[in-house]
């Protein structure tokens, strides 16, 4: 019973979260609330005092603040990219290839993959592409669902390795491991993923009989009604932007180079500042040569926007989760579910199997991947870091594996799970971009056909539990006698 009450505080932000039980708050009302409750928990059950518990809290808080810096720039880096014509590049390249009924699922699952690295947004590549993408299916007779299916899937495709997102960045630093080293570990693994989707897609489209009548993406953007326009001029400014370069027929090729270049320094393992740094000049040089960018000042301008956008909500937000995860450590409120999980594992692969399992369920019942990743993060760390023995490189490898656990399951998760907050953001752009869909497709058609997700978390949870990551390069966890479980009789 002790070990419960300790644990409610991570159920109080839960249920505070959660709109279907609670009252639905925003985690930066949620947190606070949650860390409030937490250190008087603490101080009652776990007899530790208020100075103890707050200087907890702090030290906690100091292991994330560099990350904020990373944020910054990922959020400067995803602006330029959408701003100056980078990412309307790479949507223009694909289109120029040609896409018939049964390739327009494919080339949007790789289209919106390569543009939610580039961006580091699922939501905005969503917003970004639905309009042409769905529009271009309905002037070549694709399938409706297929192509929802795949733009929700590739748009979660950078969220989950890019450099930029904010899911990345915030999991790799909950676990405590550098970014280009996380990219590294599942790269291999995210491509391979990536390649089995889309061919999942073209055999689906082959299999319905889908026709091979061009389309234009000139003619699709035509064809978006002007409340649809008004409506993304609301939510997502920049989608318009980018959808008003695409028609234009995009820019030059050589708009593509500042993330060819960003991509390239991180598969070299450079700094993740220098990597998005050369993203940011890359954006500026290029794009004052192909005119998008005409004074330095407006840019420098739209920089600072970014940075100021990146501490409205995230950094906030980490700073109560990290005070929230010090409290909560502090009073070894975790014991409980360490305790439950360790009776059920007898191996290292084992436990991380259950880690696995313990992100994909925390996701469904917070339905929200950033509150899954900052809730669920602290246990896994935690239950690994004290039953499991070996060097450090091999618990390194460990913690990398964590990292893209609470990420991968949180964000592939979330397009499984039919009460989840993306699936309802993915719905209703759905229906604003393209009417058409309302009342034909449901969000179980969507979860069916979405088989990127699919593939991804059932991959990794069966890849992490029977070895078989041994031979995807990169991604093999140590074993026995690498590393080995020592049950804490804590």
């Amino acid at each position: 019973m002790l070990a419960l009450i300790k644990l409610s505080p991570v159920l109080v932000l839960g249920v505070l979260m959660n709109s279907a039980i609670g009252p639905g708050l925003d985690i930066l009302l949620a947190a606070p609330l949650a860390l409030v409750f937490a250190i008087i928990i603490g101080m009652i059950f776990s007899h530790v005092s208020f100075n103890d518990l707050m200087e907890s809290a702090v030290e906690s808080m100091k292991h994330i603040v560099f990350v904020f810096l990373i944020l910054q720039m990922a959020y400067a880096v995803a602006t330029c990219f959408m701003e100056t014509g980078v990412a309307a590049e790479i949507i223009s390249i694909a289109l120029s290839l040609g896409i018939t009924a049964k390739l327009i699922a494919v080339t949007a699952l790789i289209v919106t993959a390569i543009l939610s690295i580039a961006t580091g947004t699922s939501w905005g590549t969503f917003a970004a592409c639905a309009p042409i993408f769905l529009w271009l299916n309905h002037i070549v007779g694709g399938s409706v669902v297929l192509t929802i299916a795949a733009i929700a899937g590739g748009s979660c495709f950078g969220d989950n390795i890019g450099l930029i997102s904010d899911t990345t960045v915030v999991s790799s630093s909950l676990q405590g491991v550098v970014i280009t080293d996380r990219v590294r570990h599942q790269g291999v693994w995210s491509f391979l993923c990536l390649v089995a989707g889309a061919a999942a897609f073209y055999f689906a489209a082959v299999n319905m009989g889908l026709p091979d009548t061009l389309g234009n993406a000139n003619e699709a953007i035509t064809q978006i009604p002007e409340t649809v326009w008004a409506a993304l001029e609301e939510k997502r400014p920049a989608a318009v932007t980018l959808l008003k370069q695409v028609q234009a027929g995009g820019l030059s090729w050589y708009m593509v180079l500042p993330l060819i270049a960003v991509l390239l320094l991180a598969g070299m393992g450079m700094n993740t500042l220098i990597c998005l740094g050369v993203g940011i000049l890359g954006s500026l040089i290029c794009g004052w040569i192909a005119g998008t960018v005409t004074d330095i000042m407006k840019f420098l301008d739209m920089i600072q926007s970014s940075f100021a956008d990146a501490g409205s909500w995230v950094v906030v937000m980490m700073l109560w989760i990290g005070a929230f995860g010090g409290v909560m450590r502090k009073m070894h409120a975790f014991d409980a579910i360490s305790a439950i999980v360790m009776k059920c594992v007898h191996s290292v692969r084992q436990l991380m199997f259950a880690n696995g399992l313990l992100c994909l369920i925390g996701n469904a019942a917070l339905a929200d991947e950033m509150a899954q990743i900052v809730t669920i993060s602290p246990i896994i760390k935690d239950l690994t870091e004290r039953n499991v023995k070996g060097d450090a490189k091999a618990m390194y490898k460990l913690a990398l594996r964590n990292a893209t656990f609470t990420d991968a399951m949180g964000v592939f998760g979330s397009q499984l799970i039919p009460w989840h907050v993306y699936l309802a953001f993915f719905v209703g752009i759905t229906y604003a971009v393209y009417p058409v869909a309302e009342g034909t497709i449901s969000i179980m058609d969507i979860i069916m056909h979405n088989y990127l997700a699919w593939i991804a978390v059932l991959s990794m949870l069966l890849l992490t539990l029977t070895g078989l990551d041994r031979f995807v390069p990169l991604f093999r966890l140590p074993s026995e006698p690498e590393v080995e479980l020592v049950k804490s009789e804590e």
